[in-house]
Order: C-alpha cells, then structure tokens, then sequence
C-alpha cells in the first residue's frame, strides 16, 4: 500500500484544493443575434466577434 513519505503541509494542501473554487465559464450575450457566447470569444454561429466578420457564419 502507497503510504506518504512526508505529511502534507497546509500550503500543499490549499495550492491542491484551489482548483475546487474554480467558477465555469461566464457567457454573454450577443447584442445582433442574441446567442449566447463567451466573452472575448468569437460567436461561432454568426463568425463575429467585436462587430466585425471574422468566419463565415455556419448556416452558409
């Protein structure tokens, strides 16, 4: 059976459990279309990010 060599000192312990307050990822609304996307993302339906055509929409 794997045992510790070493107890785990609290600062270990902390930097292992800070990935559990982790938030998921916020969406925002796009003003045109009014699909949902993350922010700083480009709108995958539309191909727009910031106002300006960046993709061909998908429908096309």
């Amino acid at each position: 059976m794997a045992v510790p060599k070493r107890k785990t000192t609290p600062s270990k312990r902390g930097m292992r459990r800070s990935a559990d307050a982790l938030k998921q990822p916020a969406y925002v609304e796009n003003p045109d279309s009014g699909e949902l996307h993350r922010p700083h993302h480009v709108d995958l339906k539309s191909g727009m990010y910031r106002g300006k055509q960046i993709l061909k929409p998908k429908g096309e």
